[in-house]
Formats: structure tokens, sequence, C-alpha cells
């Protein structure tokens, strides 16, 4: 999974303080000035969300304006689940 995240560019882990990802550690990438892919990482596993926040110093500290599950999960092994990230990324 570093591969992924380096790849693009994601942030690095920190622990989410807005209650919206219970206390796990986030990590996540501008898609624009407001919208946001975010990995959560629950215990061993991954989860993808698209995001929407009013900029980028919200992320993680505040509630999000719409807050979407993309992966339930996340396997990097599943070409269903690469593509899910490459819609967003490209």
């Amino acid at each position: 999974m570093e591969n992924v995240f380096k790849y693009f560019e994601f942030s690095d882990f920190f622990k989410d303080q807005s209650g919206s990802f219970s206390g796990n550690e986030i990590c996540f990438t501008d898609l624009n000035d407001t919208h946001f892919l975010i990995f959560e990482k629950d215990r061993l596993q991954y989860n993808l969300y698209v995001s929407k926040f009013l900029n980028k110093k919200e992320v993680g500290y505040k509630q999000p304006e719409i807050l979407e599950l993309v992966v339930s999960n996340y396997d990097k092994s599943k070409p269903e689940h690469r593509i899910a990230l490459r819609q967003y990324l490209g």
C-alpha cells in the first residue's frame, strides 16, 4: 500500500480529530481545492472515501460537507479497486 500512497501523493497518516473516521488514522490527496480522496486505516484494512471540505486545512479536523465510501477494505491486487481509485486520480 505504501507504493499506492506515494504514487498518488497521499499525505502522511495522522489521527482523525473530526470524529468522521472514529479516531482512526487517515491520509488524503487533493482532487481540487475542495474535494479530496481519503484513506482510512482501520486496524489492518484501508477504506477509501471521496470527500468535500471548505479547504485542505479542514481534512481530519472538521466534519466533511460530503463523505462517500468508494471502496471498503481496499486491496491493491483487485482490479476493481485500482479502477475505482483511478476514476478519481486518472
